[in-house]
């Protein structure tokens, strides 16, 4: 996978910026189920009050918690708070207006400025005053025979001795009949073995609302008012995430888009610098492949990636951290979870890892085969081979069905069971999370966070898993592409390469030998001639003797193995590839049109400068004057993919114009006449001896008729150049061409 590393790097700052955007959306995903979990425990069961501490108290408040303390607490207590006379309540009146009629006391210090020890004497007062409160509880069961059942607040007034108590004792007593009419039953469950820390500090909490209600404050209102506030926080936060999300979404798409694209051109880039060797190698099916299916199986890694692997380890990590802090007794849920999540994916691993290796290979093999049936129609169709076709096209997509059937399959089953995990870890959230609650061990919000922090997290560890399922896929297909990257090119240029000297260019092949690679025979041996400029140079043998290979080396489709190919005295291998084939006209032997017009085609090799009065000359000379004037728009003819709509004829007078139109000093036809009939093959070679007048022209032919007319032949056979002269000497003096030309002509037409 260090390619796709190697390529993000030009998109860095986006990536960069894609980290802190999720790492804020999982942040503030992370703190929206602790607001709601303070919405239901404080904005609805604590009636908005969230301070630890009373920001105000009345004389009789303050008097009533002091006896609760020690006298350590109490000082500490008292020091945090400022003692106000009536009509002295400054701001604090506006919230507690008896504060104006009564005095009081006020909070001193915000809170991030308090001592802590000042929350922590409230808290031991309050639990005192419920260690109390479940004493008198037990009292007033025993006075009223109820043991072990719950006393009402009546008897629970009538057996506390309310009328003998002091002003302190009597404030508090009252506290206790304000409370919720519940309060008997929670304080024999706190008692009971509920949570006693948790239930201290919701009593402390009620006490505080109804010490707000004893100074004229309105409790509704900032219940109301702490409920808008933290709700507003979660839209406003949601909201953020939502930004955040959609932000990297973007950035992420347009990242991947960016890879894909540099990667493809890469790719092209590479592949366009190959030898006809590295063609071979890969196959032209497999490379279509490499740069379409195995670059978006990257840019999908890469997009879902991005999101996924920073976003997901946060919200896995930091939701399990929350959940633990909401409640560790409910923390085995989720480790069950986890290990029944971890137990799919190992089964995934095992089972379908394997299949998705080979997958990439089965769709190589079908766009081979379907490629080769879509090249060769015609001839499938005038063998009457469709059905033989049929079962090879069938093969190769049962293969890939199969194999696609199975991942599929897999992953459907996959699905159902992943939601199955998270309904069973809602249900046992909310019925041990319940009981919980029923035990005055948690809250009821810090239940509802926790399940939203479970779902978190096992969604997470679900997304990080998916990531390594797509991993292998995607790490296949990157080492793919770095096969083609890294393959070393057969075919470069020179570090210091040399200049043709200017005017006409003669073509040396000196003793040149040359074998395909992993060959055991050269298929050239020893070929030694000169081409000069101004002459005709023709090549003839039978099928497989070497001819197009030659003119191959040339070009520098491949390279020599042995001696020497000289343009202009300098050996090829010197020469920058762009200069040496700007220098050469090639009409190769299968003639391929690009879509677009007959301009485009013409034009294509000697640019978009070309005049139309070139164009017209050039097509002309290769005899195809009648039909693109014939033709609907003439020169803007439009020419479908592969020149599909034209004939075998006139494609192969398109691409002689194309060359003639560059007008380079070499010109090389390899059996560019064998499609035109006598006439038209006559009619060129003439118009090409004038047109070309003073380049080197090279033809290879199979017709004798052809090439009678050069100035010197080369005969090959085998690899080897059996004869070299003209028409009527090669008849005399080579075995080899006589019985080529004899087999094609009269004796009147050799003479």
């Amino acid at each position: 996978m260090k390619i796709v590393f190697r390529y993000l790097k030009p998109f860095l700052p986006a990536v960069l910026l894609c980290i802190v955007l999720l790492f804020g959306q999982a942040m503030g995903e992370l703190t929206l189920p602790n607001l709601m979990s303070d919405i239901v425990n404080v904005g609805l069961q604590g009636g908005g009050i969230s301070e630890s501490v009373p920001r105000a108290l009345s004389p009789q408040a303050m008097e009533f918690l002091t006896t609760l303390m020690s006298p350590e607490d109490e000082a500490v207590f008292r020091r945090a708070y400022k003692q106000v006379a009536p009509g002295e309540g400054g701001a604090e009146a506006a919230t507690f207006p008896k504060l104006e009629e009564t005095g009081g006391y006020v909070l001193a210090l915000p809170e991030k400025e308090r001592h802590p020890d000042v929350s922590a004497s409230y808290d031991r007062a309050s639990s005192f005053f419920l260690t109390k409160a479940i004493a008198l509880m037990k009292a007033a069961q025993e006075k009223a025979g109820a043991a072990g059942s719950a006393a009402s607040a009546e008897e629970f007034s009538a057996s506390s001795g309310f009328d003998n108590r002091e002003p302190a004792e009597i404030y508090g007593m009252g506290l206790l009949l304000r409370m919720d009419p519940t309060l008997p039953e929670q304080i024999q469950a706190a008692d009971g073995g509920g949570d006693a820390s948790m239930f201290g500090r919701q009593v402390g909490t009620a006490m505080i609302k109804l010490f707000y209600r004893d100074l004229g404050a309105d409790t509704s209102k900032i219940q109301s008012k702490y409920i808008y506030r933290t709700g507003a926080q979660m839209l406003l936060l949601a909201l953020g995430c939502g930004l955040a999300a959609v932000s990297v979404s973007f950035l992420a798409a347009r990242t991947s888009a960016g890879l894909s694209r540099n990667m493809r051109r890469s790719i092209f880039e590479k592949v366009q610098r190959f030898s006809k060797k590295e063609i071979d190698r890969f196959s032209t099916a497999s490379l279509i492949t490499r740069s379409t299916n195995d670059v978006q199986q990257v840019q999908m890694i890469v997009l879902m990636g991005i999101r996924m692997i920073v976003f997901s380890p946060v919200m896995g990590v930091g939701g399990l951290v929350m959940a633990l802090r909401k409640s560790p007794s409910l923390s085995w849920i989720i480790g069950m979870a986890l290990a029944a999540l971890v137990a799919l994916l190992l089964f995934a691993l095992l089972v379908v890892m394997p299949r998705f290796r080979s997958l990439q290979k089965l769709i190589d093999r079908l766009n081979l085969v379907s490629r080769e049936n879509l090249t060769g129609l015609m001839v499938i169709r005038a063998f009457g081979n469709e059905r033989h076709e049929e079962e090879r096209v069938e093969g190769a997509a049962r293969s890939l069905r199969d194999t696609e059937r199975f991942l599929f399959r897999a992953m459907s089953v996959m699905m159902p069971l992943l939601m199955l995990l998270m309904n069973v870890l809602s249900m046992l959230v909310i019925w041990f999370g319940g009981h919980a609650i029923a035990e005055s061990q948690i809250q009821i919000g810090d239940m509802m966070a926790f399940l939203q922090y479970a779902m978190h997290v096992v969604m997470s560890f679900l997304f990080v898993a998916m990531i390594f399922v797509m991993l292998p896929r995607a790490a296949v297909s990157a080492n793919r592409i770095k096969e083609v990257l890294d393959t070393p090119e057969g075919i470069n240029d020179p570090e210091q390469p040399e200049s043709l000297p200017e005017g006409p260019c003669d073509v040396t092949f000196d003793h040149v030998d040359f074998r395909y690679g992993g060959a055991e025979e050269d298929v050239l041996q020893d070929i030694t001639f000169r081409a000069p400029p101004g002459q005709i140079t023709a090549f003839i043998g039978a099928t497989g003797a070497g001819k197009s290979t030659l003119v191959n080396l040339l070009e520098r489709f491949y390279d020599v193995t042995g001696g020497s190919v000289q343009v202009g005295g300098v050996d090829v291998r010197r020469l920058p590839q762009a200069e040496l084939r700007r220098t050469i006209g090639f009409v190769p032997q299968q003639a391929v049109l690009f879509s677009g017009d007959i301009r485009s085609n013409v034009s294509y090799g000697a640019g978009s400068a070309t005049t139309d009065e070139t164009i017209r000359q050039a097509i002309a000379v290769a005899q195809a004057e009648d039909f693109v004037s014939g033709a609907p728009g003439g020169l803007e003819a439009p020419i479908a993919q592969g020149g599909a709509n034209v004939s075998g004829g006139q494609k192969q007078r398109l691409s002689i114009a194309r060359a003639l139109a560059r007008k380079p000093r070499i010109y090389v036809f390899d059996d560019s006449f064998s499609a035109l009939d006598f006439k038209t093959d006559a009619a060129l070679r003439r118009a090409l001896g004038s047109y070309t007048d003073g380049a080197t022209v090279l033809i290879v032919a199979q017709r004798v008729s052809t090439i009678m007319t050069a100035d010197q032949i080369v005969v090959l056979d085998e690899g080897r150049v059996v004869g070299i002269g003209p028409h009527k000497q090669l008849l005399q003096s080579c075995g080899v061409y006589r019985e080529i030309a004899e087999s094609q002509l009269s004796k009147e037409e050799l003479a």
